[in-house]
């Protein structure tokens, strides 16, 4: 299956988890909690509005040397839509790539798909603890806070709940 077929798959719809592919196309599935949901939201309401003359989204696929990745948010700008409007996966990285962070991530699996999406072209590859703590990448490596959204707070707060 490609991209597209598992995308429009009816028996894959709706779950409860995210899906992604590994580098021979096979399909890794990834279980989401609820707080991990909010986190994404809530990074993604607050970068449309630290980062103007683009939009930020949620579950943005990017296809990779090793299958298709799929950032938890990213940010892309007007030019990087233009170029791609809609494309399933996008075949570049748009500029800002977010990662929420889940216990089942290894730091060894982050740090491969940070490498990926600068492979792919983005400019800064976000982190997330289940915390609401950000860390910030570029290709060369830490930042203290990001240049592309200097107004990004390094760490964001949900405003209910809070139980883990």
């Amino acid at each position: 299956m490609n991209w597209q077929e598992i995308c429009s798959h009816p028996a894959l719809k709706d779950l409860p988890f995210k899906l992604e592919t590994d580098r021979w196309g096979h399909i890794v599935m990834s279980p989401a909690s609820n707080r991990h949901s909010r986190l994404q939201s809530l990074i993604a309401r607050t970068l449309d509005g630290a980062c103007p003359g683009g939009e930020a989204f949620v579950e943005c696929s990017v296809a990779t040397s090793a299958g298709v990745k799929v950032a938890d948010v990213a940010w892309a700008s007007v030019a990087f839509l233009r170029r791609h409007g809609d494309a399933n996966p996008y075949p570049e990285a748009p500029e800002i790539v977010v990662e929420v962070l889940s216990e089942s991530n290894s730091r060894a699996e982050m740090d491969e798909k940070k490498a990926l999406y600068f492979e792919k072209g983005a400019r800064e590859c976000w982190l997330c603890t289940d915390a609401g703590e950000l860390m910030f990448f570029e290709a060369a490596g830490r930042l203290e806070r990001s240049r592309l959204a200097p107004a990004f707070p390094a760490r964001v707060h949900l405003q209910f709940g809070g139980q883990r």
